[in-house]
């Protein structure tokens, strides 16, 4: 079953992100983390795929673990960055060899280094080319039964100069063949419903799962700003930064985590997909909090 199908069920989903490792170290430690994750019975299980193909062979390493040895759908992500349409129909192909199904189309950051988004020369400019493009792909090999996502931005949506760009952007990209979208990172729930209610009003029907990022230190808090462009909300660093030992730092961080996802489940969200860093005790502390381990479907 795709994702779009565990969707229709109409339950709350629980899903993970992972990212490719790039040691022998951390290729163990994603393993056991990917093992106890496991247990907790979630819908899927994300891949990232680095910048410029950075991480390709690594992405489809992680992809292949879950496909091959569980039965939790793999997400596998793409993304337009510094890639040739030729290069992201090899990426596609290889994962449909693979009997992956199910994927997330990102234009993707600019790479490291650089603050100007350019494209490859003979490649993509927007996602929903990349949508697209998967769709293409699968039906020239008779594959049809695939599921593309797409990010969403409520943090971005939120700013006022920006508010009906997300939502055309959202809907360029349902249009392309879209079944569902992923939040990036964001803090507030009301920037989640927020953006939901705009996106019903103009005729936007794909669930909207949110993002959240339980984060376990100041250190990490400030890396996340940095990385999203979403500032960190001051009374979780000011915890973080005032927690005596790691494990109160962390039970501070879960605890924010915990309050977002149970507004946003209640305000009805489709299910809650956990930032992990390939670490599992904050995210099984997250999911204990929430309810949603062990759930099977109707």
């Amino acid at each position: 079953m795709t994702i779009a199908g565990l969707l229709r069920h109409g339950r709350p989903t629980l899903s993970y992100e992972l990212f490719p490792p790039r040691t022998p170290a951390a290729e163990e430690n994603l393993r056991a983390t990917a093992r106890l994750l496991l247990d907790t019975q979630p819908d899927f299980m994300s891949i990232t795929y680095g910048a410029s193909g950075t991480t390709r062979s690594t992405s489809r390493k992680v992809v292949q673990l879950l496909a091959e040895a569980h039965t939790v759908p793999p997400l596998a992500h793409l993304t337009c960055v510094d890639q040739s349409r030729a290069e992201l129909i090899e990426v596609i192909e290889e994962y449909l060899e693979e009997d992956v199904k199910d994927f997330l189309a990102l234009r993707g950051d600019p790479p490291r280094g650089t603050t100007t988004w350019r494209p490859h020369p003979d490649g993509l400019n927007y996602a929903s080319q990349l949508v697209s493009l998967v769709h293409e792909v699968a039906r020239a090999h008779g594959i049809l039964d695939i599921c593309v996502g797409v990010a969403a931005f409520p943090a971005t949506h939120a700013m006022e100069r920006w508010r009906q760009s997300t939502i055309d952007v959202l809907r360029y990209k349902e249009h392309a063949g879209a079944s569902f979208a992923i939040t990036q990172v964001f803090y507030e729930a009301s920037q989640y419903t927020a953006m939901v209610e705009d996106a019903r009003a103009q005729g936007i029907e794909m669930p909207i799962i949110p993002e959240v990022m339980p984060i376990v230190s100041a250190k990490r808090a400030a890396r996340a700003s940095e990385l999203t462009g979403v500032p960190t909300p001051a009374e979780l660093v000011s915890a973080l930064e005032q927690a005596e030992t790691d494990d109160a730092a962390r039970a501070a961080g879960v605890a924010h985590a915990a309050r977002l996802s149970r507004e946003l489940l209640d305000a009805g969200a489709p299910g809650i997909h956990v930032i992990t860093f390939n670490q599992s005790a904050a995210a099984l502390e997250l999911v204990d909090a929430m309810g949603l381990a062990g759930r099977s479907l109707p």
